[in-house]
């Protein structure tokens, strides 16, 4: 399995929250501004401030692979502050995305499959999304479950 993978399988499964993978949150250095400094003046503590996550604005395009199939299929998600969808061209879906959640290194999306879903006869299920920047690519993993059967798909991407 190479490194590459490791990783994103790694986000995957904190994603879910059916694992804590200590090494992951080691790597980091502690942010001072999540030990926020009380506020005199009204005598409360302020908020910590929110962390903006990478910079993953854009239309990205691609090819994921399916964990335990050898052909790859081509993805796109476009990220902007107008909407956040998604697009599988060889497999006649698309959903829509709700970030929920981020973190220095990565962000966190669930999809529902809004076209091409695979209760209405189409081939997509919903599931989460991780993103990670890596230089002038994305790192993408998707995670879901279709008839008690888990699924796990990974990629890079490019900016189009």
């Amino acid at each position: 399995m190479t490194q590459a993978l490791r990783r994103v399988l790694g986000a995957l499964l904190i994603a879910a929250g059916a694992l804590t993978i200590m090494p992951a949150v080691a790597q980091f250095a502690p942010d001072p501004q999540d030990n926020a400094a009380p506020d005199t003046s009204k005598g409360k503590k302020s908020a910590p401030a929110v962390r903006a996550g990478p910079d993953i604005n854009g239309h990205w395009t691609g090819e994921l692979t399916q964990v335990g199939n050898t052909t790859p299929y081509k993805f796109e998600i476009m990220i902007s502050p107008r909407g956040l969808d998604t697009k599988y061209p060889d497999l006649n879906c698309a959903g829509k995305l709700t970030r929920v959640g981020q973190s220095k290194s990565y962000v966190f999306f669930v999809e529902v499959i809004g076209q091409g879903h695979v209760d209405k006869g189409g081939r997509c299920p919903d599931g989460t999304i991780t993103v990670a920047r890596s230089a002038d690519k994305l790192a993408v993993g998707w995670f879901g479950s279709v008839k008690e059967t888990t699924i796990v798909a990974f990629g890079n991407l490019t900016k189009k």
